[in-house]
């Protein structure tokens, strides 16, 4: 406890904004102002024990206050709380009215001496500042003369306002006083035993009544409650111990009074609880202190507000019953029960749901789709025209139940931008739920709310986010679904797909059937084949072959080039591609049935002219009569060193001049060294096929994948041996039991392809015959190589070598049939990257 001690004539102060330190109470800062380490450094930190400093309020410009000198703001003030990571610093000064006039701060004219208990002093890393924390303890009041500056902080000449022994002697005989100290030691005895009671500990607490004087009693009671900075100010100015006594036990009763009330609440809050609901224990004491004051009004509460949103969704009778059965039950339970938040979720579901809301299909004009058709997919004649002929039958009956589109082809030749247009010609929202790789039936369904973590399916979400009831919906990749344990999505689909059932869908999340027949579904496919049979006969499916040589060209120079200026910020003043150059990278540089890689070789081309307008950028000049911008405002935040870079433009100077000072000399015209600077080597080589027939025994052939056409060369070669056939490659059944056949075919003709001579009668005595499939590191299997392996084995027994330009593809039969082909455009835009510009146009020569 702090005893009575002589005060210096002066002493060093450190100011507290805001906040006051009273006598006998204890509080930590942290000093970090270069004043208040200052301070500390000399008066606490070289003295150790004898150290003494002088702690003063100051208040903000805005209150009123009595005053003693004024400072600006900002000369070391401090600030500080009991907390144990208050800081004390040094806010900036404000201007007023853009003067250079700044706020004053008012000190207040009676402080407390303080002593430091403790010390400890650290640097803070990189900055290298040192700072010290400080713990404080107040011993006396005093009062302020006047102040000064002592370097960076403040000293003052104080004198003590502490009553003499004799004069506390006089005081004590007061019958005022004594009355005054009674009242005071009852109300500080009877919180004193409330907090023990509640806190469970002993009577330590109540040695201080009788052991530290009552006027000192009163300072450290009154410093342990949390009042307003006016409060504290008061009891600091209180130097009669009468008026000191007064308001302390104005303060102590009101303390009292407080915890009274709470606790009542709290009485009242554990009296309706029961031993399973103590963990709603904060929600029902808030409950009750709505009550206490008053303000029970849960109108505008949650719950209210959930139940107004599903009124207004528009939900069919049936639905709204069980939706209003689960509100009723929502309604029953706390929000801390396990269930409260699954059925408030499920509830916003019912209520976010589009049950009628619905976007108005605008007219559609054939005509203005037609043009959009054309203008965003180049070539696609078929298909567009499957797609004005499905708009045509909306057209005329809008609620008719047309065929679902499901288009199929390799990637990167519009089905997903198909759909999309197909949404914009409607005038509805567009929706894309990919399918790839989904392998569990609750994708589509939605999971049972009995499961933890349980969520609606795909299609309930996408509606949910759509916003409406009749969106096009474009269900990509669903040939890519699979099937385990966890069920088969392909069949949960079956539903979705079937114009019939659809209508009263069920999710096994939303527990209520939901109408999907207002939605248009469109599907995407790489391939048709892992489509079960059951899901494919709900679907019209519409083929999207891969893009041809030329028509490459032209999706390149009117879609490709413009976007990719466009994604890079370019035009066409600063980088222009020929149609010469855009020929090579497809013919060089892509091997693909759509236009993805195409694009992403293009965009490459483009980041590297970007790079050089970035380089070759310029800055606006500025004329001669450009006038610097003065100011005092300018001028006091060059002097606070302050960085300000400003330029004026002149009036003289026009948009054509500052727009031409961005623009390079010329435009960067890609050439065939550039290309293969950006790009590298040629990946492709026109001449392939021709090189790679070179020899009898070689053929080419024409197979298709779901990535689009390919090219496979055919090897056959022959050796001394048994009469054996040996297959290499990594193939499958279905085409070793093709070169069996090719074999077999050729070995029955041989005599009519002048293979033997009459006197043979086995091709293949004392032979054997060796045919491989190159890249054996890909698994190859299908019957269409029937006519390629033919071929190669007739070039190999006739020694006459196969023609570069031509390439084959087809089953065959014993007979010597060839079976009808499919994937004939796929295979053929393949080809003819393989072959020179000579053999193509050879190849429209004999189709003409």
């Amino acid at each position: 406890m702090a005893e009575s001690v002589e005060l210096p004539s002066r002493l060093a102060i450190l100011p507290f904004r805001n906040k006051v330190l009273l006598p006998g109470a204890i509080i930590r800062i942290r000093c970090t102002s270069a004043s208040s380490v200052k301070l500390v450094e000399q008066e606490l930190w070289q003295r150790e024990e004898k150290g003494l400093i002088g702690i003063l309020p100051v208040r903000d410009a805005t209150e009123t206050a009595s005053v003693s000198p004024s400072l600006p703001q900002g000369a070391g003030s401090d600030s500080a709380e009991r907390s144990s990571k208050t800081h004390v610093g040094t806010p900036e000064a404000h201007k007023l009215d853009g003067k250079n006039q700044q706020e004053v701060t008012y000190w207040h004219n009676r402080g407390v001496a303080a002593r430091a208990l403790h010390l400890s002093r650290g640097v803070e890393k990189p900055s290298g500042r040192v700072t010290y924390i400080v713990v404080l303890e107040g011993l006396c009041r005093f009062n302020v003369q006047d102040l000064s500056t002592r370097g960076t902080y403040y000293t003052a000449r104080i004198s003590p306002l502490d009553m003499t022994k004799a004069e506390m002697e006089q005081v004590e005989q007061d019958p005022e006083f004594v009355t005054l100290s009674r009242q005071f030691k009852a109300t500080a005895m009877e919180l004193i035993t409330l907090l023990e009671q509640k806190q469970k500990t002993g009577g330590r607490t109540k040695v201080l009544l009788d052991t530290v004087p009552v006027h000192k009693l009163a300072d450290i009671f009154v410093a342990s409650f949390e009042i307003s900075f006016e409060e504290q100010l008061a009891m600091l100015d209180s130097v009669d111990l009468k008026v000191r006594l007064s308001k302390a036990t104005e303060l102590v009763d009101r303390h009292l009074q407080s915890i009274r009330v709470a606790e009542k609440i709290s009485q009242k809050v554990e009296g309706q609880l029961s031993k399973s609901q103590k963990e709603f224990l904060l929600r029902q004491q808030m409950r009750a202190i709505k009550e206490e004051l008053g303000d029970n009004d849960d109108d505008e509460d949650d719950v209210t507000a959930l139940e107004r949103k599903m009124e207004s969704a528009g939900m069919p009778s049936n639905i709204w019953k069980h939706a209003q059965r689960e509100l009723r039950r929502l309604k029953k339970m706390q929000p801390q029960q396990p269930g409260y938040n699954s059925s408030r979720v499920y509830l916003e579901l019912l209520a976010d749901l589009p049950w009628q809301k619905t976007t108005e299909e605008q007219d559609l004009d054939l005509k203005a789709t037609r043009e959009r058709l054309d203008s965003d997919h180049y070539g696609l004649v078929k298909v567009k025209q499957r797609v004005i002929e499905y708009l045509a039958v909306r057209k005329l009956k809008p609620d008719a139940r047309g065929p679902i589109l499901c288009f199929v082809g390799p990637p990167g030749v519009g089905k997903t931008s198909l759909a999309s247009s197909i949404a914009a010609s409607l005038g509805r929202k567009f929706i894309r739920i990919s399918l790839g790789g989904v392998k569990d039936e609750a994708d589509i369904r939605g999971h049972r709310r009995t499961y933890i973590g349980s969520m609606p399916g795909r299609l309930i979400d996408g509606v949910k986010r759509v916003g409406v009831c009749n969106p096009v919906m474009l269900l990509d990749e669903i040939d890519k679904t699979g099937s385990d344990v966890r069920g088969d999505p392909a069949s949960a689909l079956l539903e979705v797909l079937d114009p019939e059932q659809n209508k009263t869908f069920n999710d096994h999340y939303l527990n209520v059937p939901f109408d999907l027949s207002k939605v248009v579904f469109v599907a995407t496919a790489n391939r048709v084949q892992p489509i079960p049979p059951a899901l494919l006969d709900r679907m019209e499916v519409i083929e999207l072959p891969g893009y041809t040589y030329e028509e490459k060209l032209n999706i390149a120079m009117r879609h490709l080039i413009p976007r990719v200026l466009d994604q890079h910020g370019l035009s066409s003043e600063f980088l222009q591609i020929p149609e010469a150059v855009v020929k090579l990278v497809i013919q060089r540089y892509t091997r693909e049935a759509g236009v993805r890689n195409l694009e992403r070789n293009l965009a490459a081309l483009a980041r590297a002219a970007a790079v050089r307008v970035a380089e070759q950028g310029q800055a606006v000049p500025l004329n001669k009569d450009v006038h610097q911008l003065a100011s005092p405002l300018l001028e006091n935040r060059l002097a606070d060193g302050a960085e300000v870079e400003m330029e004026v433009i002149p009036m003289g100077l026009n948009n054509h001049e500052i727009s031409n000072a961005f623009k390079i000399t010329m435009p960067l015209i890609v050439d065939e060294a550039m290309l293969e600077k950006v790009l590298g080597p040629p990946r492709f080589d026109d001449s392939e096929a021709a090189e790679r027939v070179a020899t009898p025994g070689v053929s080419v052939g024409l197979v298709w994948t779901s990535f689009g056409g390919e090219v496979q060369f055919v090897e056959a070669t022959e050796m001394a041996g048994n009469g054996e056939l040996h297959l290499t490659g990594q193939l499958g059944d279905v085409i070793k039991e093709s070169a069996q056949i090719a074999l077999t075919w050729v070995r029955a003709r041989s005599r009519d392809l002048i293979l033997a001579s009459a006197e043979e009668t086995n091709l293949m005595e004392s032979r054997d015959i060796h045919i491989h499939f190159p890249a054996g590191a890909v698994p190859k299997d299908g019957p269409s190589a029937g006519v390629t392996m033919v071929t190669a084995l007739v070039s190999l027994l006739s020694q006459r070598r196969v023609r570069a330009d031509t390439a084959m593809t087809g089953e065959i039969t014993l007979r010597g049939l060839v079976l009808p082909v499919g994937g004939v455009k796929d295979k053929i835009c393949r080809y003819w990257q393989l072959t020179d510009l000579e053999s193509r146009e050879s190849f429209y020569r004999r189709e003409i």
